[in-house]
């Protein structure tokens, strides 16, 4: 199993800045894809950001131009610095990993496995 953590989350004003940590724990021999997702009352959860294990970025059109995503892999940490805050910018905010368990052989190879985190909440208010 994998242990997300998140923290950072909170109150800041408009134009405001806020930066959210994640840190995977577990049984993890490799991590592929990282990144953020949000999520209001009444909707669905939506992508802001991801990074591959390469350091290539995707961001949400909402978010770019404001929003950074980074990884530290000795850590097997995800950043997500958010400047420029609006109050649409509202949401909870779960982390994710993409990992590849140890284990396994030829013929049960281990299976690439997304793991999420218990969502922390930005405030941004109008």
């Amino acid at each position: 199993q994998v242990q997300l953590v998140e923290s950072g989350g909170g109150l800041v004003q408009p134009g405001g800045s806020l930066r959210l940590s994640c840190v995977a724990s577990g049984s993890i021999f490799s991590i592929y894809a990282m990144g953020w997702y949000r999520q209001v009352p009444g909707k669905l959860r939506e992508s802001v950001a991801d990074i591959s294990s390469s350091g290539n970025t995707k961001y949400t059109d909402a978010v770019k131009g404001r929003f950074t995503v980074s990884r530290d892999n000795a850590k097997n940490m995800v950043y997500l610095q958010m400047n420029s805050l609006k109050p649409e910018d509202t949401a909870v905010y779960y982390c994710y990993v993409d990992v590849l368990p140890p284990g396994g052989n030829s013929d049960n190879p281990p299976v690439r496995t997304r793991y999420w985190g218990q969502g922390t909440q930005v405030t941004v208010p109008s």
